[in-house]
């Protein structure tokens, strides 16, 4: 992305967009809070192309596997570069312009009732593609799972908050909201907290469960919420009105409905499921553009 020298009223994290339009201006301060903004979009996606474009990635026998959700999150990385509106956040009132495509997910060390998770964080490029992205989770996926717990500041920050006593942890926290508000939290207490990147994403597929509704909240920065759900045979039905059964999924996306107009969503959207039935087009760089 564009790097820009830091001016009065910038965040360290973003820019503040001083040329935008009246409403634009006037719903930040109406409409201050994002989760009074939400709005969520569902979308079926047809797998028939991508599980072909990921099994022949996969005959190489890399011993990490690609993924749906490899796929999923660079198509995702690629549609915010590609349509910068959504990589907007409104804090204070104010509509910003993040300094990075970011994002965020869990990472299940474990698939067990008692087993930790820890927080994956892709911090995205230009020119980043699915082999890159697939690298960088690499890493971090094989990090975390050798990890011990306590490997995050904000947990850590968290705890000695729950150990004060109520009334000073209360105390505290609001101190701590009013930074997060204006900009100015520490980055010891936010640099692993999922709700400062561009979208966070969860993948409920891999624990058999359906795409659904994921809220966003007031706290941070993130305006796009994406939740993947689990495989399924469902008709897709052809113009002359005959269908076939095919592998689909879901995709819930919540988004603030604040930055955009509903055309713009519209587009991104139709970008994003073109990314994906179209997988050839994740093996170029993010800020490729893509007729669609």
């Amino acid at each position: 992305m564009e790097k820009r020298k830091r001016r009065l009223g910038d965040r360290k994290d973003g820019y503040l967009l001083r040329d935008i339009d009246a409403m634009h201006f006037i719903t930040g301060v109406i409409y201050p809070n994002r989760c009074d903004n939400e709005a969520y979009i569902s979308e079926r996606i047809d797998l028939t192309n991508l599980n072909a474009y990921i099994a022949n990635k996969n005959a190489g026998g890399d011993e990490f596997k690609y993924t749906l959700f490899h796929a999923i999150l660079t198509a995702i990385v690629k549609t915010i570069t590609l349509r910068p509106k959504m990589n907007r956040f409104i804090q204070n009132s104010n509509l910003y312009m993040r300094n990075e495509v970011s994002a965020a997910f869990i990472v299940k060390k474990q698939f067990t009732d008692s087993a930790e998770e820890g927080l994956a964080f892709i911090h995205a490029k230009d020119d980043d593609n699915i082999d890159s992205i697939h690298e960088s989770i690499r890493k971090q996926v094989f990090h975390l799972r050798k990890s011990s717990s306590g490997d995050s500041k904000t947990q850590d920050s968290m705890d000695i908050l729950n150990k004060l006593p109520r009334f000073l942890s209360k105390f505290l926290i609001h101190i701590i909201m009013f930074l997060d508000r204006h900009g100015w939290c520490p980055n010891f207490l936010i640099e692993s907290d999922p709700y400062y990147s561009s979208v966070v994403i969860s993948n409920l597929g891999s624990i058999k469960l359906k795409s659904g509704y994921h809220h966003l909240t007031n706290w941070g920065t993130t305006s796009l919420f994406c939740i993947i759900g689990e495989k399924a045979m469902n008709p897709i039905f052809k113009p002359d009105g005959t269908y076939e059964m095919r592998e689909t999924l879901d995709l819930g996306l919540t988004i603030d409905e604040r930055l955009a107009d509903g055309y713009y969503y519209s587009k991104t959207i139709k970008l994003l499921k073109k990314l994906l039935e179209e997988p050839e087009l994740l093996d170029t760089p993010a800020n490729e553009e893509v007729n669609f």
